[in-house]
């Protein structure tokens, strides 16, 4: 079944291609992915995969069943949406829609389990069970298409015992994958804050109240929840990355406006660090003279990928590409709605090599220039196929 599906994967290697290049020119944000996801099912439809359901308005599940459909259900998922970011690349494929880009690979994800979905249709007489495909909207959004999905019965009728979902990777090299047994992503809250004071001259300051340098003294002394009350070997991180006063200068404006971002692998920690931030602030920033509205909007949970279903998968991707070619994932502080399905069930998310140099592929994920070596996709797709039949034989 392995030469199968390698033989399957390197036949439709060309329209799983196509696929990406298409979704790469037609991008859409997060829940409004309402061409994608008609995209996604005619194609779907065009294979003979019609047993196809809508879910959180721009959502997708669809079922391939093989003999005995009811023994065993796997599911394999991919997200949809892209980002609100001007593409720079010069390529044929370029984004059509002005201001929204591909530039996390989801793209590249979809047209992975369309091709997957094609291979286990192919083979479908040779395994027991059923694969379901969850295409998701919106994972770049809270509150995050995954949790919409789940809520909408997407892992309801048929439910899975397991899902299995695939990351592009650019500091990977292409041909290679990437596992992390346990704990793997982190938990994502937002954090919204304004800091008021009393604007004026710029040259007279012992009129005002700044609240520019309220803020200051506050962003620099909330670090201090990372590096002094975090608990040892717990992953954490805080960043500020947008502050706004709209002063001049010559005038001290009234109010900062700040976003940031907290990441930690602990839920306790996580709950006890958000009372200390506010509590921090709020002492910070009345101590000085001014006043502060604190909103944190709690975001995805850590993502924690099943240990045996993992180490099983790892072992097959070892089987289809070499041993050579799969490699261990260090803790990545970035987050995933992928963690929500972590929470139902057993979950294995793992990443896929996209990386030449040769080529000139070697930028991050939500850049301009982000785009993939497109021989990944072969192992994209044929590697989920070979995993959910391998996981149906189980």
């Amino acid at each position: 079944m392995k030469s199968t599906i390698q033989q399957l994967a390197k036949e439709i290697k060309q329209q799983v291609i196509d696929y990406r290049q298409y979704l790469h020119q037609h991008p859409e944000l997060s829940f409004q992915e309402h061409h994608t996801v008609k995209y996604v099912a005619d194609q779907l439809t065009a294979m003979g995969i019609t047993r196809q359901e809508t879910k959180a308005e721009t959502g997708l599940v669809a079922l391939i069943e093989g003999k005995n459909p009811t023994k065993k259900v796997i599911a394999l998922r991919a997200d949809l949406d892209a980002l609100p970011i001007v593409e720079e690349n010069d390529q044929p494929y370029k984004s059509q829609n002005d201001g929204v880009m591909h530039a996390c690979g989801h793209d590249a994800h979809t047209a992975s389990l369309l091709g997957a979905a094609y291979i286990l249709n192919q083979v479908k007489d040779q395994f027991e069970g059923t694969v379901k495909l969850v295409f998701q909207p919106g994972e770049e959004q809270l509150p995050g298409g995954a949790s919409l999905m789940i809520k909408d019965g997407a892992l309801e009728n048929p439910k899975p015992e397991a899902i299995i979902g695939q990351h592009v990777m650019p500091f990977i090299p292409v041909g290679k994958v990437g596992f992390r047994p346990g704990m793997y992503m982190a938990s994502c809250d937002e954090i919204y804050i304004t800091v008021r004071g009393k604007g004026g001259h710029a040259a007279l300051p012992e009129n005002n109240i700044d609240p520019i340098v309220i803020a200051a003294n506050m962003i620099v002394s909330l670090q201090q929840i990372v590096s002094r009350f975090a608990p040892p070997k717990i992953p954490c991180v805080l960043s500020f990355g947008d502050i706004r006063a709209f002063g001049a200068t010559n005038i001290i404006p009234d109010e900062v406006k700040i976003k940031g971002t907290f990441r930690t692998m602990n839920e306790p920690w996580r709950a006890e660090a958000h009372e200390r931030i506010v509590k921090m602030a709020k002492g910070i920033v009345e101590g000085m003279g001014g006043t502060v509205d604190f909103d944190i909007r709690k975001g995805y949970p850590y993502l924690e990928n099943d240990e045996a279903l993992t180490l099983r998968n790892r072992a097959v991707a070892e089987e289809y590409l070499g041993e050579e070619n799969v490699v261990d994932l260090d803790i990545w502080l970035g987050a995933e709605d992928f963690s929500y399905y972590t929470q139902e069930m057993k979950a294995c998310f793992y990443r896929l090599g996209t990386r030449n140099e040769a080529k000139g592929i070697t930028s991050a994920v939500h850049t301009p220039t982000f785009d993939i070596d497109h021989d990944a996709l072969e192992i994209g797709s044929g590697l989920m196929a070979f995993m959910a039949f391998k996981e149906l034989q189980g």
